[in-house]
């Protein structure tokens, strides 16, 4: 890592802060009757929302209020163990306050948690300013950038999951060995094996619709007990903001249920990855599509032709913030329908990003991400990366054809988090987009997690060396 972190200065409040239709309805919210509780939250670095609950007298008293927490909540891994060499945080700097000031515009009843109204918040520094390295000051500067270049984004993701019997508490006791999944074949389409969990997946649709969060359709995916919900599309922002809610919320009713809903990339060798795939598709500020134009090559504007470029170039250098733990790269195999090329085609599922529609409903889905992608990170990266396709006016090369998993002399997508790390950490186009302080944080982070798993002793290791070494 670079000895040097360049600052990046952030805004003082959010723009949905001055919000008064999100205010006032806030405070409705918080003054119906049957709300008893405020849970006001952050996201971590791991893309978890994290954050305290109010008694509603105590928040109606104080509506919109800074809330303190420890800034450890963006210096730990995913043991809440911190992380040292931090610069922001750690306990040479006695691991102070920031704090989250809620953004009323996400104020929602979580139907799932009776009486509980959920607002998120940005994490903002003890001067008021968004801190840097918070995953969604993250997304708020990109989106600034984007907006600075004449466009506004449209997102949305594609988690799949995988249901397991038993509660998180009984495979947690079990060792997590023995995992029985939710099915027993694949099951991607079948609607037979899908309608035995329907009670749990029609509790998730119904619960999201009527939290704010659209759905658009659920289906088994390829592997037993897998399944897929697919979000609407939304402002950026918003679309990051419902991802997280909708991943905790998965997790919740699938435990009320007596089952674990995990996010897991990779949960078994044998077994299809769980994808996070993310749209994109960009607006001018009038509200009119930037993405096609009947006269241009393949029928792209020459705006999304240079977007789709930087994208392609600098996807090695965000690997990290798409594929975020050693285990989001066990998805990364030939003929697995996760992308191995760095590579565009149209309407083919063997690139790491695919083409989709046509006029106003031309996108681009980035096949990368696992389930497990922090879509705040995720989301900043790509922005970053097509906004340096945009000012550079990058090429846009020839898509993919047939089978792109054997395709040769493309650029590979990094195959292990330490390739990943190393890429971002020499990427002096998302040093610039990001800061040096914001890149560093994440690499040193990256650099613990790899630790951490080079110093375990795995079953594999056991079964194969234990008697034959």
């Amino acid at each position: 890592m670079r000895a040097a972190p360049r600052p990046v200065a952030m805004a003082a409040a959010s723009p949905a802060a001055n919000d008064t239709a999100g205010e006032d309805r806030f405070r409705r919210l918080l003054a119906a009757e049957g709300t008893d509780n405020l849970l006001v939250c952050m996201v971590d670095m791991q893309g978890r929302l994290v954050g305290k609950r109010l008694t509603a007298r105590q928040a109606r008293e104080t509506p919109g209020e800074d809330m303190h927490a420890c800034d450890y909540l963006l210096g730990v891994d995913t043991e809440m163990v911190p992380i040292p060499g931090l610069r922001s945080s750690g306990w040479e700097r006695g691991f102070g306050d920031f704090s989250i000031r809620p953004d009323p515009a996400t104020a929602r009843l979580l139907p799932w948690q009776p009486g509980t109204l959920l607002v998120l918040g940005d994490t903002v520094d003890h001067e008021g300013c968004l801190v840097p390295h918070a995953p969604r000051s993250m997304l708020r500067r990109q989106l600034e950038r984007l907006a600075a270049a004449g466009f506004t984004a449209s997102m949305a993701s594609e988690l799949e999951f995988t249901v397991f019997q038993g509660d998180w508490q009984q495979l947690r006791a079990g060792s997590y060995r023995g995992l029985t999944p939710d099915g027993f074949y694949s099951e991607d389409y079948q609607v037979f094996q899908g309608t035995g969990r329907e009670p749990l997946i029609r509790a998730i649709r119904n619960g999201m619709e009527a939290a704010g969060i659209p759905i658009e359709s659920s289906k088994g995916e390829g592997g037993p007990g897998q399944a897929e919900i697919t979000l609407l599309h939304a402002p950026a922002l918003e679309s990051a903001d419902r991802h997280v809610i909708y991943k905790t919320g998965v997790k919740e009713m699938a435990q009320a249920a007596g089952k674990t809903a995990s996010f897991m990339a990779k949960w078994h060798e044998a077994q299809p990855g769980s994808s996070g795939h993310i749209h994109l598709s960009l607006w001018g500020l009038g509200g009119e599509s930037a993405m096609a134009d009947a006269g241009g090559p393949h029928g792209f504007s020459a705006g999304f032709a240079h977007v789709l470029a930087g994208q392609i170039a600098l996807l090695r250098e965000m690997t990290l913030f798409l594929a975020p733990v050693v285990n989001s790269y066990k998805r990364f195999q030939p003929g697995s329908f996760a992308p191995t090329k760095a590579v565009w085609s149209r309407d083919n599922r063997t690139a790491a990003f695919r083409v989709l529609g046509h006029g106003r409903s031309l996108r681009v889905e980035c096949r990368v991400p696992g389930a497990d992608v922090n879509p705040y990170l995720a989301y900043a990266a790509l922005i970053a990366a097509g906004l340096h396709g945009l000012e550079q006016r990058l090429p846009l090369d020839p898509p993919a054809e047939g089978n792109a998993y054997l395709a040769e002399g493309l650029p590979e997508i990094p195959t292990t988090l330490r390739e990943a790390m190393a890429a971002l950490d020499r990427s002096t186009v998302l040093r610039a987009a990001f800061g040096d302080a914001v890149i560093d944080h994440y690499v040193r982070a990256a650099a613990w997690e790899q630790a951490e798993h080079d110093r375990r002793v795995t079953d594999w290791e056991i079964a194969r060396y234990l008697e034959r070494a």
